[in-house]
């Protein structure tokens, strides 16, 4: 089953750029399809691959800053080939 899934990170400190530079770079280093724009970052690909990547990259970026939320929304399929049509 494939899914797409978007994430904001938003650390809730001073130096916050720092910890979403890294948490995307994990990002794009998972093989997985990885798009950013300036408000997210989406992952595409087969459910059980993109869980494991975020399982472990999201407590790793969690640990790594002193207070922050993340924002995860996932959809049933693989929408990165999505064109407006309208």
């Amino acid at each position: 089953m494939d899914i797409s899934v978007e994430l904001t990170l938003s650390p809730l400190q001073d130096n916050y750029e720092q910890p979403i530079i890294d948490f995307i770079k994990k990002l794009r280093d998972s093989g997985l399809k990885t798009v950013e724009n300036p408000l997210s970052t989406q992952i595409y690909g087969d459910y059980d691959t993109v869980m494991k990547v975020l399982l472990s990259e999201m407590k790793t970026t969690l640990e790594a800053v002193e207070r922050g939320v993340l924002y995860i929304k996932i959809v049933k399929s693989n929408r990165s080939e999505y064109v407006p049509h309208f």
